[in-house]
């Protein structure tokens, strides 16, 4: 168990590092709704992980993977997601862009303006949570590495559902030790990234990156 445990790490750790959606939400989050709301939407991710992981166990992300109707409309739906975010995103850059505090304000005390005071709009930790969670719950490639990936660490004869949601749950863990560093570093350079001209920057790039994944989600559903 122990060799499979490390063996399983050492793949989790490339696969969180890789960038996708998660890292997308997760810096979207840091940046509109500070530290917070990022690791409550770190947390959302890693409970999606559960979700999967346990659906994989017993058996409905093969059944999901055999349909593919099943398969694609849940595709499409996570794409239609991502790109939602992704216009959420630029809607956000272009209020930071016709606000009068992002033209170059000053406020009384000769401090640049920072994004909240341009206008900038904070999601509850209970949201950020719950955008974390349906970024990972309608992504079925989560599903599909789970069911292709775990099994290979699961030793023979040990628990299936047991063994299974404890590799989910190294994989949450990293999940969230390597997204909540992320919020933590956007929230220590907060003066910078708060800046509205550089938030304005971030916001787009991050839309964009969202709208390209949905796209991308939702043209491969569609081949």
């Amino acid at each position: 168990m122990l060799t499979s445990l490390l063996g399983f790490t050492a793949v989790a750790a490339l696969l969180t590092v890789s960038p996708g959606p998660d890292f997308a939400v997760v810096l979207r989050t840091a940046l509109g709704s500070g530290r917070r709301a990022a690791l409550c939407s770190a947390l959302g991710i890693a409970a999606g992980c559960f979700v999967w992981g346990l659906a994989g166990a017993v058996g409905l992300t093969a059944m999901l993977s055999a349909s593919q109707v099943a398969y694609d409309a849940l595709r499409v739906a996570g794409a239609l997601y991502l790109m939602w975010l992704g216009v959420q995103a630029l809607r956000a850059a272009r209020r930071l862009r016709t606000t009068p505090a992002a033209d170059g304000a000053v406020a009384a005390d000769g401090a640049e303006p920072t994004a909240a005071d341009a206008g900038g709009v904070r999601q509850t930790p209970l949201r950020a949570f719950r955008t974390g969670a349906l970024t990972n719950v309608l992504n079925p490639k989560v599903g599909v590495v789970y069911m292709s990936l775990l099994p290979q660490f699961i030793p023979h004869g040990a628990p299936v559902i047991a063994t299974t949601l404890l590799l989910v749950a190294v994989h949450a863990a990293l999940g969230v030790l390597w997204l909540g560093t992320i919020a933590v570093a956007v929230h220590r350079a907060r003066a910078v990234f708060q800046r509205p001209r550089v938030r304005r920057r971030l916001d787009q790039a991050t839309g964009g990156v969202l709208l390209a994944l949905g796209a991308a989600v939702g043209f491969e559903a569609a081949r």
